[in-house]
């Protein structure tokens, strides 16, 4: 099997585990040593300012939702287009930043479109292949309009509707609303 690398996984329908039920994970890292990914549908009722001002000295102008990407715990993450800001580019034109200069940055000047996750998800060596052989994930094309989607609650059956009806229609043709139909 192939690395995924800049792939979202699509929690199937079957997967149970709390902490990825109907979750869409942006795949960072993925090599022989286990794989590294944030969930991108998981905003919380904190913003990302409200997260900053116990910190004090942190000038974040970002009023927008904090996500939480995963289970393990981590540093505050950016996903975003600023290129001289960004450490990895996950996908064409989309970068991730953790260093704390590179972050500062992005908070301070309110790029958009960015998006700011605390934890991440993370695979041992094998873990997610074997994860992906039984069938817990899905595995879709990564795309920018997803990633920052402002709809992040329709992403994950929009994606599992791609990524299962796609074959065989075209998804952009099915209504978000099926009783439309």
């Amino acid at each position: 099997m192939g690395y995924h690398r800049g792939k979202f996984l699509i929690a199937s329908p079957q997967l149970m585990d709390p902490n990825f039920t109907q979750s869409v994970v942006l795949l960072i890292q993925h090599d022989d040593n286990g794989a590294m990914g944030v969930i991108v549908n998981r905003p919380i009722q904190v913003t990302v300012k409200q997260a900053c001002e116990p910190l004090g000295g942190v000038d974040c102008k970002v009023d927008a939702p904090l996500h939480i990407g995963g289970p393990c715990e981590g540093p505050l993450i950016a996903l975003h287009t600023l290129g001289e800001a960004g450490e990895t580019e996950v996908i064409p034109g989309v970068f991730v930043s953790v260093q704390r200069d590179n972050v500062q940055t992005l908070l301070e000047q309110n790029i958009t479109p960015a998006k700011f996750i605390a934890n991440y998800a993370g695979w041992g060596a094998g873990q997610l292949e074997a994860e992906i052989d039984e069938g817990s994930w899905l595995i879709v094309d990564a795309r920018s309009e997803d990633i920052f989607s402002l709809s992040s609650e329709k992403l994950w059956s929009r994606l599992i509707a791609h990524a299962t009806l796609g074959r065989w229609i075209d998804p952009s043709k099915i209504p978000e609303d099926p009783s439309l139909n």
